[in-house]
């Protein structure tokens, strides 16, 4: 069986963003940002799998119709969420109207990949099963995101990740935003919970902080990743998505944690311009990496 760069396993949803200037339907999720996004680059060999239901098919074929190579899971409903951001972009609240089914075993079978990315957007999406099943296809990683979200009367809840404490055993990859450490961690100050992660079996821990840049932490080093001021503010639904696939498509090719981030980070400035995926290429992230102005964390 070949062995691909990078496969995403994740919902694609459909999505209501609601933002001050303007109110958008369109496609969303892990899987779908992702798979857009990395498609640009054309040097590397990735694949997705989804699930969805009928309602979300053209949106499949729409990908295919791109070249990316997309596997469904057949699922009753497809995940339907509503994101509303105020003046603050890093600031959103979220419903949730249908659920899609999860992901299994029986399904993810033939997966053989350097990196998985689980596309987790609800607590149930992945068991603990599935993931330990997939540690053993490839290095996981995933966005923590999806675990500490749970629905109830269509509301979304933040909650804490029940089986963390075995579950981040078989995690390479993990990355988290200010809220989200403190929720798994208990600590609101970025060294102690990048350690406390690191510690629990995360090789690579990336906190994301919005405006304020990134750190990534190897057990070692914690790595200051600027953020690149961008030209206007136009959605940031998907930058958290854009973040990671930046990240583990340059890890992919060998670059540098360090590099990785700051690439990573660009990239998800020029979604954050633009609603939608991001659709430039690998020279546009390098020039805004060389040209935009840079904000780096403080520890």
């Amino acid at each position: 069986m070949k062995i691909s760069e990078l496969c995403c396993i994740g919902h694609i949803t459909l999505d209501k963003v609601v933002t001050p200037r303007q109110t958008v339907h369109m496609p969303g999720g892990t899987a779908f940002y992702f798979s857009n996004a990395i498609n640009n680059f054309g040097d590397i060999d990735f694949s997705l799998i989804t699930a969805v239901g009928e309602s979300e098919l053209p949106v499949i074929e729409k990908l295919r119709s791109k070249g990316i190579n997309v596997s469904i899971m057949p699922s009753k409903y497809s995940v339907c969420f509503e994101n509303i951001y105020g003046d603050n972009p890093d600031i959103r609240t979220q419903r949730v109207s249908a659920k899609a089914d999860p992901f299994t075993i029986d399904y993810l079978k033939d997966i053989e990949a350097t990196y998985i990315l689980l596309g987790s957007l609800l607590a149930d999406d992945f068991s603990l099963e599935t993931l330990t099943y997939l540690s053993k296809k490839g290095l996981v990683a995933i966005d923590v995101q999806g675990y500490l979200r749970e629905v109830r009367d269509e509301k979304v809840y933040a909650v804490d990740w029940k089986e963390k404490l075995e579950a981040l055993k078989h995690i390479h990859v993990l990355k988290a935003n200010e809220h989200e450490m403190e929720v798994l961690t208990g600590f609101t100050d970025v060294k102690s919970a990048a350690r406390q992660l690191y510690d629990w079996g995360v090789k690579e821990v990336l906190i994301t902080l919005g405006s304020l840049g990134s750190v990534i932490y190897d057990g070692k080093t914690y790595y200051r990743i600027p953020a690149y001021k961008p030209k206007e503010t136009v959605d940031a639904t998907g930058c958290g998505d854009t973040y990671v696939t930046g990240y583990l498509y340059q890890r992919s090719k060998g670059t540098s944690m360090e590099e990785a981030g700051r690439f990573a980070a660009a990239m998800s400035t020029l979604k954050l311009e633009k609603s939608g995926p991001f659709s430039g290429t690998k020279e546009d992230v390098r020039h805004c990496m060389e040209t935009a102005k840079q904000r780096f964390p403080q520890l």
